[in-house]
């Protein structure tokens, strides 16, 4: 049913720190459920907010699987600045008709709501979108499609690689991401799925009474529930390279399509971190117009997926931590289509959050490039230092998938672990023996690291297949230990992400983890520490070391897992140094 409604917003509480607000009343107006019809005939819902003033406005759209109900305040404030706010089940969830199925069908739709949205008669024809997370996905997706009416885009904590970057990393499964994220899914799909089996003329002939069915059965063999409900993630395991499955939807395959502006907003301990840094770097670099290339700006955050600020996991980062997504997305539109010379017109294009000083800063591009790439080398000693590796022994330990080392906070998504979520102590995982430290002494003065960090490894393996995990942490003088990036590699993926290759049961490998990325300031008396193991579970899947196909195998296997760390094996954490 279509609604409409008059709203009159009293903003004196919220037009304190927005030049661009009014202190007057502004009244709004809605429509609830308005139907748009893709190419292919499925009718998606929208709920339209404006202004309730005579004019055309440049509109603000958003497309989400997480219903569309939840986005009532933004539409309701953006509206009130001036905007035409519209917001979208996309297909298959909540009020839209059509099946879910993640990804595939967010181009075309995507295209169809941008220019159906561009020609609504209160529409100036600028379509900006925003959003985050899989909504940062369908943003993204639209832009690939380049609808002639998209003018800006503003995908909040999101992919870049819909298979590296948000279902395996470093060919591991993001398993506790997967599987919690498509369970929290899955509860709109059930609840559609009964409703177009609850009907009462389903049974009305049937006798006796008594056998009356509450539900009319599926015509054919239900199956195991995820192949009914989310198909979808038995296809993402089903597909463990970056095949022809997922090259159509890789972001990272289209930044020449992309022909628009973006504000980029990434995030420290978030689960797409890695994947909103390559999409500002991407489009800046390989963007489809002038106007795309030079209009890439990247705001970092802190938290995200992880949590908002100032307490995020263990640690309080200070009030400026707290991020304001909505006052942020229209500061952007602000800036781009109203030409408001706010924060985003001041020539900086990147905006950081600094951990440990706790501020923000403003920078010329990303990565910096002031910082200077240092080299720190593991020695058997359990230290680093910037002085190579002489004759060392190497270090090795059991990795047994039965016990595999536990996740302790991180970058995580779509709800904590009983060990937390984001910064927390890796005292207790430091503890076991299948983890290895390594240790720089403390530092005499406050130094940052900021930008992208990576591990180089010589290593090799008793098992044919099997992982390696790596993690930057800052040790406090309290001894807390503070986690700050990680990464991991399952090394039959060492040569490609397309072709997987089995290794040789004790030959030395070359590999490089890729850490993602971070700025931190290790403050006077911290010390930098690297982790190296071969596990992160639940986070990522236990690597089970028979080489077998990981979705459908049982077997489970101990390796033995060695670190090689001399003048021909100098294995390295790098790190960039600012001055």
């Amino acid at each position: 049913m279509k609604k409409h409604g008059l709203i009159t917003l009293a903003l004196t509480a919220i037009a304190l720190t927005s030049p661009a607000r009014s202190a007057t009343p502004n009244t709004v107006t809605y429509e609830r459920n308005v139907l748009v019809t893709m190419r292919d005939g499925v009718k998606l819902h929208a709920d339209i907010y404006r202004p309730d003033a005579e004019g055309k406005y440049p509109v603000l759209l958003t497309r989400t699987p997480y219903d569309k109900n939840n986005a009532v305040a933004f539409g309701l404030q953006g509206a009130a600045r001036g905007y035409v706010v519209i917001i979208q089940d996309v297909r298959g969830r909540y009020t839209s008709e059509g099946t879910w199925y993640p990804f595939k069908n967010e181009p075309n739709d995507g295209y169809d709501t941008v220019e159906w949205a561009a020609a609504l008669p209160y529409s100036n024809g600028k379509v900006g979108m925003f959003g985050g997370s899989y909504v940062g996905a369908t943003q993204m997706l639209t832009a690939i499609a380049h609808p002639p009416h998209l003018a800006g885009i503003c995908p909040v904590v999101t992919a870049s690689n819909y298979h590296e970057n948000w279902t395996y990393q470093g060919g591991a499964l993001e398993q506790w991401f997967d599987e919690s994220w498509t369970t929290q899914l899955a509860a709109d799909t059930l609840n559609r799925d009964v409703a177009s089996r609850t009907d009462p003329l389903n049974g009305i002939m049937t006798l006796p009474a008594a056998d009356y069915p509450l539900l009319r059965p599926k015509q054919k063999a239900q199956g195991k529930t995820t192949a009914r409900l989310a198909p979808y993630l038995l296809d993402w395991l089903d597909h463990p390279n970056f095949d022809d499955y997922w090259k159509s939807i890789a972001i990272e395959n289209h930044y020449a399509d992309i022909a628009v502006p973006a504000l980029n907003i990434a995030a420290w301990y978030d689960i797409f971190q890695g994947g909103s840094l390559r999409n500002y770097m991407g489009i800046k670099a390989l963007g489809g117009t002038d106007t795309a290339r030079h209009g890439q700006q990247l705001m970092v955050i802190v938290g995200g997926h992880a949590g908002n600020g100032p307490k995020i996991g263990d640690v309080d980062f200070g009030p400026g931590s707290h991020f304001d997504e909505g006052e942020t997305t229209l500061r952007w539109y602000d800036y781009l289509f109203k030409g408001v010379q706010n924060d985003f017109a001041s020539g900086k294009p990147v905006h950081i959050f600094v951990m440990g000083l706790n501020k923000w800063r403003d920078e010329d591009g990303w990565p910096l490039a002031r910082a200077h790439i240092t080299r720190y080398f593991l020695h058997a000693n359990g230290s680093l230092s910037v002085a190579s590796p002489g004759g060392e022994k190497p270090d090795q330990y059991v990795y047994d998938p039965e016990n595999p080392v536990q996740t302790i906070g991180g970058p995580l998504c779509c709800r904590p672990l009983p060990t937390g979520i984001g910064p927390q102590d890796q005292r207790p995982a430091e503890a076991r023996n299948d983890v290895l430290v390594y240790t720089l002494p403390a530092f005499a003065k406050d130094t940052e690291v900021t930008g992208p960090i990576s591990l180089d490894l010589y290593v090799s393996s008793s098992a044919v297949d099997t992982d390696f995990t790596g993690m930057l942490v800052d040790v406090w003088p309290n001894g807390y230990a503070q986690n700050l990036t990680s990464g991991i590699l399952r090394l039959r993926y060492r040569n490609s992400n397309e072709k997987p290759e089995l290794s040789n049961p004790g030959q030395t490998y070359h590999v490089t983890l890729d850490l993602w990325a971070t700025s931190n300031v290790f403050l006077a008396g911290h010390k930098l520490r690297l982790e190296v193991s071969s596990s992160n579970f639940p986070r990522f899947d236990r690597n089970l070391n028979t080489g077998e196909n990981q979705a459908h195998s049982t077997t489970l296997v101990k390796a033995t897992n060695v670190i090689y760390h001399d003048k021909m094996h100098p294995s390295a954490l790098i790190v960039p140094i600012v001055p």
